[in-house]
């Protein structure tokens, strides 16, 4: 039994071995592998389909260049969008509730693009510490708020993928218990209350891809800025 509405979001374990490994692994069993016919069947059509499009989508904005990180950012994608998804159903975990793991993802990814625009085009890179026609005397301001904000785009990225699914997460946990404790004293309530929770799971769904597909798209902006 919960003694508290975040207990769902401690990592599970079992004799005191935590399974978020299994977690993150286990999202990719559920995937079909491709086979060698020439005509797939309308699953794997489907998934190619949808990972074809949505590369496309993130490629746009990028040159040729930045089309090396293509299959890097399609299959992240998709990761986080399994997991978001398999954390909605009943008794399961979402790794991506925890800040450490999604701080995990973002910092080396981030890191990764400051590097390629520091070895590829070091001018341009620093040039964006510093906007073009500035005021001599708000130079040193300007060249320490963009450094900050530089560094603070990985704690930007963790803490909108995590602060998004844990307040969906917590909030159909408090309807749910709602619903539970208004079925036997007001039905009528319990039922309009158990209908605002249906509303909520697709929304709560519908958010789940969009963060995914958000927090990739703002790495291949940074990405962007760089190559």
């Amino acid at each position: 039994m919960m003694t508290s509405f975040f207990d769902q979001f401690a990592s599970p374990s079992f004799l005191e071995i935590p399974l978020i490994a299994i977690a993150i692994a286990l999202p990719w069993v559920f995937y079909p592998n491709p086979s060698p016919r020439w005509i797939n069947n309308r699953l794997v059509s489907m998934q190619q389909w949808f990972v074809v499009r949505s590369t496309n989508q993130l490629m746009m904005p990028l040159n040729l260049a930045g089309h090396k990180w293509a299959l890097l950012l399609a299959s992240l994608m998709v990761f986080l969008i399994t997991i978001n998804m398999i954390g909605l159903l009943p008794y399961t975990f979402t790794p991506t509730t925890q800040l450490s793991l999604n701080m995990g993802f973002a910092v080396p990814l981030w890191l990764a693009t400051v590097i390629i625009g520091m070895r590829n085009q070091p001018t341009v890179a620093l040039g964006h510490l510093l906007p073009e026609g500035t005021p001599i005397p708000l130079i040193p301001v300007l060249i320490i708020i963009e450094t900050i904000s530089l560094f603070i785009r990985p704690l930007a990225l963790g803490v909108r993928l995590t602060a998004n699914l844990t307040a969906g997460h917590l909030l159909i946990q408090l309807i749910a218990t709602a619903v539970f404790v208004l079925l036997p004293l007001m039905p009528t309530v319990a039922i309009l209350t158990a209908t605002v929770l249906f509303l909520l799971t697709l929304l709560e769904v519908a958010v789940a891809m969009i963060q995914a597909y958000v927090f990739v798209l703002l790495l291949s902006l940074y990405l962007q800025e760089n190559v």
